[in-house]
């Protein structure tokens, strides 16, 4: 895979480092368990190997790269385990941060929103998806107005993430149903519905995972 080359100031070479190695990781352009080699990606992004290191060191202080060697590293892998505690800690967090944010967010945005889920389609890249899938998880706890619950949802999301069974997930249609129902409790103002709706989605994204490693998709 060759990017194109990231052309900017060296002070800003780092973040975009950071930034573009992040999205890869959490689009799954860097498969979890997977080898990330600091000098390949050097020169696959066409960036020196300075603000390549920072980036890695900052990714591996996040959590989501583990050190395999002296310039290697790999995507940190999570188990089934590990995924299914982060799902239930989500579901109280997030629970709780749509609950505080009802009224915050500009129905013009929620409205915009609702149009680009309904505009999905099933056979559009998987990228499309996570970019939705962001946008409405994201937004609800930003808007909470608790830093350090946004913060906490931020962690927990990315740990969830990362988990990724042998076979890809493929939830669209639910993952659409399930967002849209969120989105519109939140419309309508009604707290008690928009928690429900967000723990009825993760819920079903934990059944959905059970169901397919007793199918024996495995990890």
């Amino acid at each position: 895979m060759t990017a194109s080359p990231l052309t900017t100031t060296p002070e800003k070479l780092g973040e975009l480092a950071y930034q573009t190695l992040r999205r890869m990781i959490l689009h799954k352009a860097l498969r979890s368990g997977g080898p990330v080699v600091e000098g390949r990606l050097a020169e696959e992004l066409n960036i020196s190997r300075t603000p390549m290191r920072e980036a890695l060191l900052r990714l591996e202080g996040e959590g989501l790269l583990a050190r395999a060697g002296a310039r290697s590293y790999s995507v940190r892998f999570v188990s089934a385990q590990e995924y299914f505690q982060a799902m239930k800690v989500r579901e109280l967090l997030e629970a709780e941060a749509i609950g505080l944010a009802i009224g915050k967010i500009d129905q013009k945005q929620i409205q915009q929103l609702i149009k680009k889920i309904k505009a999905l389609r099933s056979g559009q890249q998987e990228q499309e998806h996570w970019q939705v899938d962001d946008q409405v998880h994201t937004m609800m706890a930003r808007a909470s107005g608790n830093d350090v619950l946004a913060r906490m949802i931020e962690v927990v999301r990315t740990n969830s993430r990362l988990f990724e069974l042998s076979t890809p997930f493929n939830r669209i249609e639910e993952d659409r149903a399930e967002h849209l129902a969120i989105l519109e409790a939140y419309a309508a103002d009604d707290a008690d519905a928009a928690r429900n709706a967000v723990r009825t989605h993760l819920q079903n994204l934990r059944r959905f995972v059970v169901d397919r490693l007793s199918e024996g998709s495995g990890v």
